[in-house]
């Protein structure tokens, strides 16, 4: 399981120019279910960004949670963080998960922040969304469970 924690101070999530799901402030996740993973790598993707520290305290130091700051989560699935170019120029997409299965484990990851309290949006599983994010920093943290 691969995640892409950005945080940002809007993103916007669009699929055929309808307006899906919007955070004001906060992380976009994009997330990525690599083929075999469970319900334990997701519970365990879902404490790390919960609690993950890159938002700044008074101090200017990155010491605070998305949960600290009261901040939202658009949570984004995206099966190409799985890709694999060390073979050619044409991304394989194998180690990528089933999507029935990979649907299942997004929606879990989504559960279990909200479980954290947090505000979770998601967008639409397997769609071509087109997303405007204005990102803070930037800052942009990889996740591998």
């Amino acid at each position: 399981m691969k995640a892409v924690v950005q945080r940002v101070k809007r993103t916007a999530l669009y699929v055929d120019g309808k307006l899906i799901s919007q955070i004001d402030f906060g992380l976009a996740v994009f997330l990525g279910v690599k083929a075999g993973d469970e319900e334990a790598q997701a519970e365990a993707m879902a404490k790390k960004i919960a609690n993950l520290r890159i938002f700044e305290d008074g101090n200017g130091k990155m010491n605070l949670s998305v949960q600290d700051v009261g901040g939202q989560i658009l949570l984004i699935s995206q099966f190409t963080l799985l890709g694999d170019c060390s073979h050619g120029n044409r991304p394989s997409f194998s180690y990528a998960e089933r999507p029935e299965r990979a649907k299942q484990l997004y929606e879990f990851i989504a559960d279990r922040l909200r479980q954290y309290g947090l505000t979770v949006k998601l967008g639409v599983f397997g769609a071509d969304m087109k997303i405007e994010q204005f990102n803070d920093g930037p800052v942009s943290i990889i996740l591998e469970m």
